[in-house]
């Protein structure tokens, strides 16, 4: 799958997507709304490419693996490789774009793995399972400790909240996995939700933006 952002000049980009590298519990409110442990180094977990799809027109959602919870997230793309624990200036130079993104989570299937101290990935990295609305160019965003993200369903707001509630911050994150293994290209970084998620139901509404720089409204599809 190929992703299109545009740049203030209009210049258009276009990546391939990669994998998509998510941190969980990065927000100490979502952690305590499912009764999670704060953690004490950043949790990831990776969803393939293949997960990834456009909001444009709508998603669907799986219908007979119990609940699926949104998670409004801000994305960032990386547009240059990253490896061995970069310096900040580094990294803020491989930062291509932002977006607003939805990880979506199968949350009974989670709430059963996570009983029997299984992986996560049935849970997380099912077909759909990342909603990624287009991106904006990473220079359009002044300070990445200060990013406003909000999640709007059916003209109720369910997650408002900004990068500065983080407990790790987006440079230093995308520092910390760059140390753990490489980022090229085309790889996307979700950085965590905050308090408010919840289920998903056929029909809804929705408008992912970060306030300020981008908005994107979808929907989720009906059965036929």
């Amino acid at each position: 799958m190929s992703y299109q952002h545009q740049y203030i000049d209009g210049t258009r980009i276009h990546f391939p997507v990669g994998k998509v590298v998510c941190v969980g519990r990065n927000y100490a409110a979502h952690a305590k709304e499912l009764n999670n442990p704060v953690p004490t180094e950043p949790l990831l977990f990776i969803k393939p490419s293949s997960c990834v799809v456009s909001p444009e027109g709508g998603f669907s959602i799986p219908h007979d693996r119990g609940a699926v919870h949104y998670e409004i997230e801000i994305a960032v793309l990386i547009g240059k490789p990253l490896s061995r624990q970069p310096s900040e200036e580094e990294t803020l130079d491989a930062i291509s774009g932002f977006a607003p993104a939805l990880d979506l989570t199968l949350r009974d299937v989670q709430e059963r793995l996570k009983e029997k101290s299984w992986p996560w990935e049935v849970a997380k990295s099912f077909d759909g399972a990342c909603v990624l609305a287009p991106f904006v160019a990473g220079s359009t965003i002044n300070d990445t400790a200060d990013i406003d993200v909000r999640l709007t369903i059916n003209g109720e707001v369910r997650q408002d909240s900004n990068s500065r509630e983080m407990l790790y911050p987006v440079l230093p994150l995308i520092q910390h996995i760059a140390g753990q293994f490489a980022l090229q290209p085309g790889d996307v970084v979700l950085t965590g939700t905050p308090a408010g998620v919840g289920p998903l139901q056929e029909g809804d509404e929705l408008v992912m933006e970060l306030p300020g720089h981008t908005t994107f409204s979808t929907f989720v599809l009906k059965r036929n």
